[in-house]
């Protein structure tokens, strides 16, 4: 691989701002439940166009295409599975139009979700197969413009590999991160400790690996101090929900306001993250409070994750208390409390 953009960012910018969330925005722009949000780089290319500027005005360095859903077994749920090409390609050009205008550098990560299905021995697709699918996938967003893959919300290591195998193959830097939304892991048991040695063995090694998505602000911020300590020299991604998920009748609300989520990047920056943003619920305007804390903030004193709770709320992850507590930050800040 000739390029490297994410590195090349964090020499001139030393922590970077993904953007924030896809389909709670494209819901605000008119997307109704059950409708593919990949099918809208087609039938509604304005609104893509629109949820890329506004991210990009916010001051976004990185934005992900509207491809999330993009695999042929996804696209087949809405009887789009001969379109794969076509739509991610259409994804990534749009990101790319809108990127090349910002009057400064923005990369455009090629979004890459998990495909729906199980691997053998659990499911009926092979580990070929699933490489395969994220190939045909990750070709029309390199043909787009996509600078690299940003593999993402994923449970299984096993289909993290192989989406990393796809980049590979196809010639395109990539990025994984995992959704850790299970008594502090993955559903597939994955713990945050362990996501570094996912990609070990490949041809290529990752950019970056992290978390996304989950269950709220202070339990990514847990799993962040457990994948630092891992392994600290690691460019680490958190891109977490907007606080807590609360449903108000039939909708999906999240509590977290500009406010809080400022106070998780400056958070995030302190336990070592190196590219942060938002997932589910993070909105423009949270976004742009993101931008104005990273770019105010100096780094200071790791976090325990007793002091995160205290300023961004409880874990939600019952077991993740019991998992992350017992880091080596809590043990040295309970020793000096006895002191």
């Amino acid at each position: 691989m000739t390029t490297n953009p994410i590195d090349a960012l964090l020499a001139e910018k030393g922590v970077l701002l993904a953007d924030g969330a896809t389909g709670t925005n494209l819901f605000a722009m008119g997307l109704e439940a059950g409708e593919a949000p990949e099918l809208l780089n087609d039938t509604a290319p304005d609104k893509i166009t629109a949820l890329h500027q506004n991210f990009v005005d916010a001051g976004a360095d990185i934005i992900l295409t509207n491809s999330f859903g993009g695999t042929r077994h996804r696209l087949k749920l809405h009887h789009a599975q001969d379109r794969v090409h076509e739509l991610n390609k259409r994804a990534a050009e749009i990101a790319r139009a809108v990127a090349d205008k910002a009057g400064r550098k923005v990369i455009v990560a090629g979004s890459v979700g998990p495909t729906g299905e199980l691997l053998v021995p659990l499911g009926a697709m092979t580990y070929e197969e699933a490489v395969d699918a994220f190939a045909d996938q990750i070709e029309g967003l390199k043909a787009g413009g996509a600078e690299v893959a940003w593999i993402e919300t994923m449970s299984a290591p096993d289909e993290i590999r192989a989406a990393a195998e796809a980049a590979i193959r196809v010639g395109l830097p990539y990025t994984y991160t995992g959704s850790f939304d299970t008594a502090g892991r993955t559903m597939m048991g994955l713990l945050p400790k362990d996501i570094h040695g996912v990609a070990d063995g490949l041809a290529e090694a990752p950019l970056g690996v992290g978390a996304n998505c989950g269950v709220g602000a202070s339990d990514i911020l847990a799993s962040l101090l457990d994948m630092t300590e891992a392994k600290p020299e690691a460019t680490v991604i958190v891109k977490g929900n907007c606080g807590i998920p609360e449903f108000r009748g039939a909708e999906i609300h999240y509590s977290g306001t500009p406010e809080l989520m400022a106070d998780y990047v400056r958070l995030a920056v302190d336990g070592g993250a190196r590219i942060i943003g938002g997932c589910c619920g993070t909105s423009f305007a949270h976004l742009a409070a993101m931008r104005q804390a990273l770019d105010a903030h100096k780094k200071a004193e790791r976090p325990t994750v007793e002091a995160i709770v205290s300023r961004i709320g409880p874990l939600r992850n019952k077991q993740a208390s019991a998992n992350t507590a017992e880091t080596s930050d809590a043990r040295r800040e309970r020793r000096r409390a006895r002191v």
